[in-house]
């Protein structure tokens, strides 16, 4: 045998980052290829691909927001035009999977202001040398660097802030240790282990193309040819039969049958458990490279047992918010202050989160837009500081002072309200301040032991009857129903609306209070993200730990149907105790199913049942 070759046994060997300087552009990579590496390892390598994408989304979250965005709705509105969705989604997935991201302005036509911002592959671009100042002052632009020669005329494109030209580029990178024109991604050090991911799983595709086949060895006994005619027959062989990544193959020229070559084969032993291993061991060193709290934020399951409970979930997906996506998110938003600096926008941009709502712990946040800015969510609305106070003040207005009341009444009975049995208790109380004539067989007091011992006589029952006022006692009425804002206490984070009520100390009726429904306590927490709703149903809104009190009153004199039995201390001492009814609808908002939030605005923050 005078020759043998063998085709496709190819080590591995780690790329090399290397910025080159001897042309009028920065080369990125040994071959100018870099971008196109990092692209290959995030399309062959699955669990790269996966971890890309999801911390790429997190990154986005729901888009780009502002905290101030009621206060300044003009500048606002230029933000939104500016970076549109499309745009900014982009922007992340590039800065996430190259490691850096770019953006070209595009000026008015007078220069005074940039008109529009639009998204341009950081692969297509390489910086220009630095001028004498150590400055990036262009970048060029090409649809394919391999196919770049010397004659090539590249498109020339100014840096933001370095000419007077319409476009000019905003490149957008984090500081790496080592590099001045480009940045390396943030999973550098595992790149060697998506690579090998991508080999495992080429490996089993072509056993499996190959029906489980052993590799190819392929004779020729009629003597060697030139070494030209070798190579020729070489490469036609592998391109009809074995494709990019085909069978490996051994191709031997032999003078006769005689002399061929003998091939014997090396098997690695157990196979199947170290292929095994070696898939393993990457999947986890590439998520400790792109440094993954937990596989389950991202929908990768593991064996390990790690992060798969709530309380787990929950520390898992607040460490990694604070610590993987918040830089991204950082970067990104000191750019997008550049740009609006320059159309003189001031704005308190952030990221309107993924993480659920749940999972953020808001107890000793005090001030509303930190709320905002650590949700995601607009919890405020920028709500105007004055406008809970001025809604409570209307309300207190239509109030009556207990003290005043308990003077020539006294507190038959009390309870939290129960919506399901607010509509029968009402119709208890309209019979009990009719004259007794139409039920001689049951007394007035027997009408007051079945409403403070049961509190649910008729309980499905209909009735306009929401307590008869103050001022029309004379007519014969003697029981009063008035609600009271519960408990009498607030925190220092309470909103306006809930200290005033508080400290008014006051009882109202209950259409009063419903007539309420049409003023803005909080906006944005009404339905469909309306600035109104039912502050009988709702309080002081979405969160909020107070509740109604019902309390029923009895006239102390005067009632000559009942004399002097049904005061409190007679009516207690006969075993008038009224029970506590279920809580079937949890009252305070903070106890609701959806916080007091309504099921439209709860699933679209992202938080499901």
């Amino acid at each position: 045998m005078n020759d043998l070759r063998i085709v496709n046994l190819s080590s591995y060997t780690s790329p090399e980052i290397i910025e080159k300087s001897n042309k009028k552009f920065v080369a990125y990579g040994s071959d100018n290829n870099f971008f196109g590496h990092l692209i290959s390892n995030y399309e062959n390598s699955p669990t790269n691909n996966a971890i890309i994408n999801g911390i790429s989304q997190m990154i986005y979250g729901k888009g780009l927001d502002a905290l101030d965005s009621s206060k300044k709705p003009e500048q606002y509105a230029q933000m939104v035009a500016l970076f549109n969705k499309d745009c900014v989604r982009k922007l992340c997935y590039d800065l996430k999977l190259m490691g850096q991201c770019s953006m070209q302005v595009i000026y008015s036509k007078d220069r005074k202001t940039i008109a529009q911002v639009e998204h341009i592959p950081v692969e297509n671009l390489r910086a220009e040398k630095c001028n004498e100042k150590g400055e990036i002052a262009a970048y060029y632009y090409s649809d394919n660097w391999q196919k770049v020669t010397t004659r090539t005329e590249l498109k020339r494109i100014p840096a933001f802030g370095y000419s007077n030209e319409n476009i000019e580029i905003v490149y957008v990178k984090p500081y790496r240790a080592g590099y001045k024109y480009y940045s390396s991604p943030d999973y550098t050090g595992c790149l060697q282990w998506c690579e090998i991911e991508s080999e495992v799983s080429n490996f089993h595709l072509n056993n499996t193309a190959n029906s489980f086949s052993p590799n190819t060895f392929i004779q020729f006994n009629n003597g060697t040819p030139p070494a030209e005619e070798r190579q020729m027959l070489e490469n036609r062989i592998a391109e009809k039969f074995t494709g990019s990544s085909g069978s490996k193959f051994i191709l031997a020229f032999n003078d006769n049958p005689e002399s061929a070559a003998t091939v014997e084969t090396l098997q690695v032993s157990d196979a199947h458990n170290t292929y095994q291993y070696v898939s393993e061991e990457a999947t986890k060193k590439i998520m400790v490279g792109h440094r993954v709290v937990s596989p389950l934020l991202l929908g990768i399951k593991d064996n390990t047992g790690l992060g798969n409970n709530a309380d787990e979930l929950q520390t898992a997906s607040t460490l990694m918010d604070n610590t993987v996506i918040r830089p991204f998110q950082q970067l990104l938003i000191d750019a997008f202050d550049s740009i609006l600096a320059f159309n003189n926008i001031a704005l308190k941009l952030y990221f309107k989160t993924l993480q659920p709502l749940e999972f953020t712990d808001l107890e000793n946040v005090e001030d509303e837009e930190t709320k905002e800015e650590e949700t995601g969510v607009k919890l405020s609305k920028d709500l105007p500081a004055d406008l809970g106070s001025e809604i409570a003040d209307a309300l207190i207005d239509l109030g009556e002072d207990e003290a005043d009341l308990l003077s020539d009444f006294d507190v038959m009975d009390e309870r939290e309200v129960d919506y399901d049995q607010e509509d029968g208790l009402d119709e208890v109380i309209t019979d009990l301040n009719k004259p007794n004539t139409e039920e001689k067989e049951k007394s007035t007091l027997a009408k007051i032991w079945e409403f403070v011992s049961t509190g649910s006589a008729k309980p499905y029952s209909k009735s306009d009857q929401d307590g008869k006022s103050k001022q029309e006692r004379e007519e014969g009425n003697t029981f009063l129903v008035r609600y009271m804002y519960s408990p009498q206490r607030y925190s220092a984070n309470s909103r306006p609306f809930c200290k005033k009520m508080v400290n008014a100390n006051k009882v109202y009726r209950k259409e009063d209070i419903q007539a309420m429904t049409t003023k803005a306590v909080n906006r944005g927490f009404g339905k469909g993200g309306s600035d109104t709703y039912s502050i009988w149903l709702y309080k002081g809104g979405a969160r909020c730990q107070h509740k109604w009190l019902r309390k029923t009153y009895v006239l102390k004199d005067g009632a000559k149907s009942l004399g002097d039995a049904i005061t409190t201390t007679e009516a207690r001492s006969r075993g008038f105790k009224p029970e506590p009814n279920a809580q079937k609808v949890p009252v305070a908002p903070k106890d609701m199913k959806y916080k007091g939030y309504t099921a439209e605005y709860w699933n679209k923050i992202g938080f499901k049942n």
